[in-house]
């Protein structure tokens, strides 16, 4: 879990993916032919004589663009990515430079009444002039919370998705002489309309892919009302907003899965998406499937997910390589 605990703690905002990147490259070296695409999507090729198989999992995170300062220094800001106002109230935020700041809001309002807009952040400036020693419009904060274990569970902000790319960062370093010829995709700005993985599927032009990344859960109280829990094996997606999944490749996660002697459970998601809809897409059409880690209150600062659906997934996927 130490290369999990070192992804969720990098910035890597839509568009800004360096530091993540940069991180996956050093995991990876020695294990195939590494790229870097034009618009920022790390490629991992493991050489094999088969079909082509492309595993994408996305690498950017959701964040806080500040957008205008006021004059007594408080920032207004932007959401990147699915941001809802009662998942930020009051969280403490950080700027890639290290700036500090907590979101607030004007106290005349009502809890129920907030919007985004009347929403700030607070960095502790004395006024615009010292604001702007510390951040410019444009900059991105992202939530300070820290990587914990409890129990059997993890909980961290951006477990959406650096737990995929955990997943197949320490799938690949177990492959060895693959029968298919395997890419390993970290695709950027999927958080803002599937961006990355729109290029990667046309440049690769895969006979199969699978996206990796979290889906929603319907085990707690008051919550969504579907067939996933955590801790019941990895969740292996029928359906969201973005794709339908192809009935092979579906089959064909759920017989490596049966294979590895792993539970999994089917997920209908009925909202959201991931990278399987833009793979899917591109070409004539890519048979395209997805993995899923479910997890407790995606897009927040404390995501939940259990620990053995999360090395289930790296078995998995190991299983199919083969």
């Amino acid at each position: 879990m130490k290369l999990l605990e070192k992804l969720v703690n990098s910035y890597s905002v839509s568009g800004l993916e360096n530091d993540a990147r940069q991180l996956l490259i050093n995991e990876l070296e020695g294990l195939g032919d590494i790229s870097v695409s034009t618009m920022g999507n790390l490629t991992l090729h493991i050489k094999g004589n088969g079909e082509k198989m492309l595993f994408a999992a996305h690498m950017d995170q959701i964040g806080l663009m500040v957008t205008y300062i006021e004059d007594g220094g408080f920032l207004r800001f932007a959401t990147v990515g699915g941001i809802e106002p009662r998942d930020i109230l009051n969280q403490r935020v950080r700027f890639q430079n290290g700036t500090i700041g907590c979101v607030c809001y004007g106290e005349k309002k009502e809890i129920k009444d907030i919007k985004l807009s009347d929403m700030y952040i607070d960095i502790a400036a004395k006024d615009k002039e010292d604001a702007e020693k510390k951040v410019s419009i444009g900059d991105c904060a992202v939530y300070d919370a820290s990587f914990m274990k409890n129990g059997d569970y993890v909980v961290s902000p951006y477990l959406d998705n650096k737990v995929g790319c955990y997943v197949l960062a320490e799938a690949a370093k177990r492959i060895k002489n693959p029968t298919k010829d395997l890419y390993f995709v970290f695709t950027v700005q999927e958080e803002i309309g599937l961006r990355g993985a729109k290029v990667a599927a046309f440049d690769i032009m895969p006979d199969y892919a699978i996206a990796l990344d979290v889906t929603a859960c319907g085990e707690t109280p008051d919550g969504y009302k579907m067939a996933v829990k955590t801790g019941e094996g990895i969740a292996i997606k029928v359906k969201d907003n973005s794709l339908i999944a192809h009935p092979a490749v579906k089959n064909m996660i759920a017989s490596a899965a049966e294979k590895a002697g792993k539970k999994y459970q089917y997920e209908v998601l009925e909202f959201g998406g991931t990278d399987g809809g833009a793979l899917q897409l591109s070409g004539n059409g890519i048979p395209t499937g997805v993995i899923s880690i479910p997890t407790r209150y995606t897009h927040t600062a404390n995501e939940t997910a259990n620990i053995k659906d999360i090395t289930d997934a790296i078995d998995v996927i190991c299983e199919i390589a083969k």
